[in-house]
């Protein structure tokens, strides 16, 4: 039985890199629409909900209307503006917008506890380089005795 792959976990190894900048590479229009569409799946409001959110948060009129078109391949005369993102991503509770982004620079976007944990372990690491320079520089010194 073959399995999906899981999209969702990263590797422990896999290290962000941004994408080659070649020609057209970084059009993201097709992603955007996917991120948009999985978010609007897994959020728990549905499309009225997420479009009145995002109007209350913006202060715009945004529509379920206007979501379909935005996540609709078919529609490639209707892109999602950039201003939205902040209010799309608290609307459906995700990060895909940024996620997406980052990605594709080649990024990693930690949120809320994780980042602390990150910070955590960068200390850590520098910690541990410091104890490193310090055991030579004494081995050094000691031998010059």
């Amino acid at each position: 039985m073959i399995r999906a792959r899981d999209t969702l976990t990263l590797d422990l190894f896999d290290i962000p890199t941004p994408r080659p900048a070649t020609a057209g590479n970084l059009d993201l229009d097709v992603p955007l629409r996917e991120a948009l569409s999985d978010a609007l799946k897994h959020s728990d409001a549905d499309r009225h909900h997420v479009a009145a959110e995002m109007s209350r948060l913006t202060g715009r009129e945004i529509s379920k209307y206007m979501l379909d078109a935005y996540t609709a391949e078919s529609r490639g005369d209707h892109n999602f503006p950039y201003r939205y993102a902040a209010a799309f991503e608290q609307a459906t509770g995700s990060y895909g917008l940024t996620n997406l982004l980052s990605k594709a620079r080649g990024c990693q976007v930690l949120v809320g506890e994780d980042a602390l944990l990150a910070e955590f372990g960068r200390i850590e690491r520098m910690e541990a380089d410091l104890r490193k320079q310090k055991t030579a520089l004494k081995k050094y010194l000691e031998a010059r005795k």
